[in-house]
């Protein structure tokens, strides 16, 4: 089983190594993997091998002890990586959480370790990105996993799952809840990739049509670019799903190729120029309530890395985590506003849609249970966590959130 390093044990070990000329733990990536690395093994190691163990930055190594043992260690290698990303570059808070990413491994490592990231199509098509990790292709990505659900739907819990979790809850289920380790200890199985909560959008909007939708029936026969098992729940509604990448919406919607499309919300969703192509807004996005991006790495790659550099991704992740979804949440409402006094015409999703929406979901998880196991399994103890944060959610977070609602309208 892989040991977690902590925080004793790194400013121990980076001593050592910084007394012995840069020898033992922070070794240079042609010498191996490190001893204690806190990463999944290659694939084929067995699964007791390849248990990762992360815990949240902070519980560990700080940013400056980080920072410090990079510099002490002068026989650290210089490691230039291209990052493969699903995002136009002008959505500046999603490609601005790879941007985050790249700029901490720069700062925490003192330049040693160079990450550049790369829109959408440049290193590889945007809904391509975990494929091209898991062949090698390039080093690391960033992107929403739930894109890949075709190679297998566990990959959706890495992103969001219809009726499922905010991101405060979101973050609870990987960093406490133990949703981090079981994911990586698939994806490591499955993919030969690592991958690190590097992002999150908060709950979406419901996307963007081209007349009111009211009744379920009105839904019948809408082309709807909408991705994951969201797209699989809609299809469940009598939609006609497409998966289009971000950059592709608008023209998608222009030409009349879809009727409606979901992106994020009113930031990005405005910068795409969907408010001009059609003047229906619908809310809330239930198929992703608190959907997590992720920083995706070969494993081969990350074994070879020294482990002070292993720890800055973990640390570059987690704040990339964190700023992604201030900025959003700091955005969104006074975009919202500038789009509903520029003619978009805001509407909920009927009581209806939304009945028929969650029910769907929860048939397309028995259904996703019966044919996949890890599915099933990994559902199991995700539903347990969602079932009581939720209920502890409607409490304190809820009873806070229903009093405000009523002052606002009051």
């Amino acid at each position: 089983m892989a040991v977690k390093l902590n925080r004793r044990d790194f400013l121990k070990k980076a001593s050592v190594a910084t007394v012995a000329g840069g020898t033992g733990l922070l070794v240079g990536c042609s010498m191996g993997q490190p001893e204690t690395s806190g990463a999944p093994a290659p694939a084929e190691a067995t699964s007791e091998e390849s248990t990762a163990n992360v815990a949240a930055p902070g519980a560990e190594a700080t940013s400056e002890e980080i920072s410090e043992a990079v510099a002490s260690d002068q026989a650290l290698p210089e490691i230039n990586w291209q990052l493969a990303t699903s995002w136009p570059v002008g959505l500046d808070t999603i490609f601005g959480g790879a941007v985050v990413f790249a700029e901490r491994m720069g700062a925490l490592t003192g330049g040693k370790f160079k990450i550049e990231p790369r829109a959408a199509g440049e290193l590889a098509p945007g809904l391509e990105v975990l494929n091209v990790v898991e062949q090698g292709a390039v080093p690391v990505g960033h992107t929403a996993s739930y894109y890949y659900v075709g190679k297998s739907p566990v990959t959706a819990f890495g992103t969001a799952l219809p009726f499922g979790l905010t991101a405060q809850q979101q973050n609870a289920w990987l960093y406490e809840g133990g949703g981090l380790d079981t994911l990586q200890q698939f994806y490591a199985d499955r993919f030969g990739v690592i991958q690190f909560p590097a992002g999150n959008t908060g709950v979406q909007m419901g996307g963007w049509f081209g007349k009111e939708i009211s009744t379920v029936a009105d839904m019948q026969g809408l082309k709807m670019r909408i991705p994951g098992l969201g797209g699989q729940v809609m299809a469940k509604l009598g939609v006609t799903v497409q998966v289009v990448a971000g950059g592709e919406i608008f023209q998608a919607l222009q030409t009349g190729a879809i009727d409606a499309a979901e992106w994020i919300g009113p930031y990005d969703d405005e910068k795409l120029g969907l408010n001009k192509a059609v003047d229906f807004y619908y809310y809330p996005g239930w198929w992703e309530p608190g959907p997590t991006l992720e920083v995706q790495i070969n494993l081969n790659e990350w074994n070879k890395l020294p482990e002070v550099y292993q720890e800055a991704i973990k640390t570059a992740a987690f704040e990339a985590n964190t700023v992604m979804l201030a900025r959003y949440d700091s955005r969104n409402g006074e975009v919202l506003k500038k789009l509903v006094d520029g003619g978009t015409q805001l509407r909920p999703y009927s009581d209806e849609i939304m009945a028929a929406a969650k029910s769907a979901s929860f048939e397309l998880y028995d259904e996703l249970s019966a044919q996949d196991a890890d599915f099933k399994s990994i559902f199991a103890e995700w539903n347990a966590f969602r079932e009581q944060v939720q209920a502890w959610h409607d409490i304190n977070e809820g009873g806070y959130a229903r009093f405000v609602h009523t002052q606002l309208e009051s």
